[in-house]
């Protein structure tokens, strides 16, 4: 199964996530749980989120790059949900083996350089949520970067969302001969 979670502080003005997530709407075998709908309050269910990543062999952390790293709701949630003893640290293996794709939207391409305002090629802040799955035992899949998210046309959002449909039908497929 596939577990898509997805972190966007305003998803109702959100253009780039939002056509990610018409890409794959409709792709077998997958969950997706939009962590601000769910709570908005910010009180997270961690039984529920813990019995859904178990069910989960692929979760994909959907996001808008937000100073430099995950929205809030979403560094929230990686604090109460993946728990010493549960994701990692000693007896801490329920996420061992599993994979994770980070799909993630960003503005700019061009802002990211040494000579340009963020000061780093965009690689440097990948570090955070590679660690934070790798640190938890999960396989680190080639990241899924939707760049200048802001200035792209309706066509290349779609052709976006229709790109990742196909890494996650790619990935169920292999999934099946891996079993």
């Amino acid at each position: 199964m596939i577990l898509v979670i997805h972190a966007h502080p305003y998803p109702s003005r959100s253009r780039a996530c939002a056509a990610l997530l018409a890409g794959i709407r409709d792709v077998p075998s997958m969950e997706v749980r939009a962590l601000y709908d769910l709570y908005p309050d910010f009180d997270i269910d961690v039984p529920a989120e813990q019995a859904a990543l178990e069910r989960a062999k692929l979760i994909v952390l959907l996001h808008p790059l937000y100073w430099y790293s995950v929205p809030g709701l979403m560094k929230h949630w990686f604090d109460s949900v993946l728990l010493g003893g549960w994701a990692h640290g000693p007896g801490g293996t329920a996420l061992e083996g599993k994979d994770c794709l980070w799909a993630v939207t960003t503005g700019d391409l061009e802002k990211y350089a040494i000579e340009a305002p963020h000061g780093h090629r965009f690689e440097a802040f990948t570090p955070v949520v590679e660690q934070t799955a790798r640190y938890c035992g999960m396989n680190w899949v080639e990241p899924f970067v939707l760049h200048d998210s802001h200035e792209i046309d309706e066509e290349h959002l779609a052709r976006a969302g229709r790109k990742l449909r196909g890494r996650l039908e790619l990935w169920l497929a292999e999934a099946k001969h891996r079993a």
